[in-house]
C-alpha cells in the first residue's frame, strides 16, 4: 500500500476565460437556452470564483468547483424567472438548446457513421429538431423537464421551487418525456 497523499487542485484565475470560458458557456447555454443570459451567468460565475477564491480547498479540480458555482447561479437564475416578481423582470425562453437530452433520445440515435462530418451534421439537425419539440411543450413541462433531465436538479429543491409534489414533477416529466418522443418519431425518426 502506498501513503500517497491526495491531490491538491489550486486556481489560477489569470487563465480562467481561456481555459474555462467556451466549455462554462456551452454548459449554459444548453440549460437556459439564451445566450445573453448565459454570458451574464458565466461572467457572474467568474466574479463568485473571485470572491470566492479564498475559500478554495483544492479538493476539486478548477473547473468542477467553477461548474458548481455556476450550477448554483443558473438554480438562482430559474428561481428569479419563477417568483412573480422575476417573471416581470426577466423575459427568458424556456426551451432548451442542448446537446444531452436523456438517455431515452440517445438510444434512438444512429449509432454508426463513417463520416464524422456527417456525424456533427446530423447531431445539429437532431438537435434542432429537438429544440422545435421542446419548443411546443407545455411552459411548465419544458420547465420542469430541463431542471430534472438536463440540469440534474434535486428533485426536493424542483418540487420546493415550484411547489409543486414529487409525484406530479414525475408525471410531468413522464407525460414531457412522451410529448417529445411523439413529436421526435414524426418529424425526425419518420423523415
Amino acid at each position: 500500500m502506498s501513503n500517497s497523499s491526495p491531490i491538491t487542485h489550486t486556481l489560477d484565475p489569470t487563465k480562467w476565460i481561456d481555459n474555462y470560458s467556451d466549455y462554462l458557456f456551452r454548459f449554459t447555454i444548453i440549460r437556459v437556452n439564451n445566450h445573453e443570459v448565459s454570458k451574464d451567468l458565466v461572467q457572474e460565475t467568474f466574479f463568485s470564483g473571485l470572491k470566492s477564491a479564498k475559500n478554495f480547498q483544492g479538493k476539486a479540480t478548477e473547473r468542477t468547483w467553477l461548474i458548481s458555482i455556476l450550477k448554483r447561479k443558473i438554480i438562482d437564475h430559474y428561481r428569479k424567472t419563477n417568483s412573480k416578481k422575476g417573471q416581470a423582470e426577466v423575459r427568458m425562453n424556456f426551451y432548451n438548446d442542448g446537446e444531452n437530452e436523456g438517455d431515452w433520445i440517445e438510444q434512438r440515435v444512429p449509432q454508426s457513421w463513417d463520416n464524422e462530418v456527417e456525424k456533427k451534421l446530423e447531431n445539429t439537425e437532431l438537435q434542432y429538431q429537438i429544440d422545435l419539440c421542446i419548443e411546443k411543450l407545455p411552459k411548465k413541462y419544458a420547465m420542469v423537464f430541463r431542471m430534472k433531465t438536463i440540469q440534474e436538479i434535486d428533485t426536493e429543491i424542483i418540487c420546493k421551487e415550484l411547489d409543486i409534489s414529487s409525484s406530479n414533477l414525475w408525471v410531468i416529466i413522464h407525460r414531457a418525456r412522451m410529448q417529445l418522443r411523439k413529436c421526435l418519431e414524426e418529424n425526425w425518426f419518420n423523415n
